[in-house]
């Protein structure tokens, strides 16, 4: 049986998800979009849940894709290891691409705002879901990165997507050409993050007292506030998504992804070829 790798409490109207992996920093793996999905069909369809808080146990709210997961096919999933030709391999591997980007997208599509409440590290997939959240907090050791540029990747999960909704396009631009990490003080001054706390606790505390205060508010008017704002970029994102799941199926299997991978199971600075 899958491990639970997602933790959910209840504090009235306000329901807070929080991604309970912390002894692997919140790296996620097959379990992960698994449960995501769940989590969220189970919240949004729940009318006594007006909010819903997203957080993280232990350092890091997340550091992105499981890279053991991804290198053994694990993440990809047997169905593709299994393809009889690299026609077959490509199409499957799009499928599961538009299943992993469908769970990141349960969160945009909740019918009830969601915060983000973030700390540590949140690179690569984890800024996938962070920025598919309505709103985002920080803690001052917050640290962001679109870093799959650095392991030979193109962000498909929809950061790319839903970022030039919410920063300018050239801190979009600079951040996914380069991989680098932004502080939480810069992510704040470009608009990615609504405030920054001094820590993980007053970042949970800040984020859940909004949370409150947006469930004090009549939830059709506030589902609805939702509905408008996010109806506008729907189809923009499907196509969005469609493409880099497209583009991804047939590159993702590259000689320098699989160099970004070995270089981090062996703690060594990638050499890419450009293959």
């Amino acid at each position: 049986m899958s491990k639970n790798v997602l933790r959910i409490e209840v504090n009235g109207p306000v329901s807070t998800v929080y991604l309970d992996r912390g002894e692997k920093r919140n790296a996620m793996g097959p379990e992960f979009f698994d449960q995501l999905a769940e989590a969220m069909a189970v919240l949004s369809s729940n009318p006594d849940v007006r909010c819903v808080v997203i957080a993280a146990q232990g350092t890091d709210f997340s550091v992105g894709l499981d890279l053991k997961a991804l290198a053994d096919g694990t993440l990809i999933g047997q169905e593709v290891s299994e393809a009889r030709s690299r026609a077959e391999r490509a199409m499957r591997l799009h499928e599961r691409l538009k299943v992993l980007q469908q769970s990141i997208s349960s969160v945009s599509a909740c019918s009830k705002p969601v915060i983000a409440a973030v700390w540590g590290n949140c690179l690569g997939s984890g800024l996938d879901l962070a920025s598919a959240c309505d709103i985002r907090i920080a803690a001052a050791d917050a640290v962001f990165a679109l870093a799959e540029t650095r392991m030979a990747m193109v962000a498909d999960l929809g950061s790319l997507q839903r970022l030039p909704q919410i920063i300018a396009k050239g801190h979009l631009a600079e951040i996914a050409f380069t991989g680098k990490q932004i502080p939480a003080s810069a992510a704040l001054g470009m608009g990615l993050v609504n405030t920054v706390c001094p820590d993980a606790s007053s970042t949970l505390a800040a984020a859940t007292k909004l949370a409150g205060d947006i469930a004090l508010n009549s939830p059709l008017a506030v589902q609805g506030v939702k509905a408008i704002m996010t109806a506008s970029d729907a189809n923009e994102l499907a196509d969005g998504l469609q493409r880099v799941a497209l583009w991804n199926a047939a590159f993702i299997e590259s000689d320098d992804l699989a160099e970004a991978v070995a270089a981090f199971i062996e703690k060594r600075p990638p050499v890419f070829g450009g293959s």
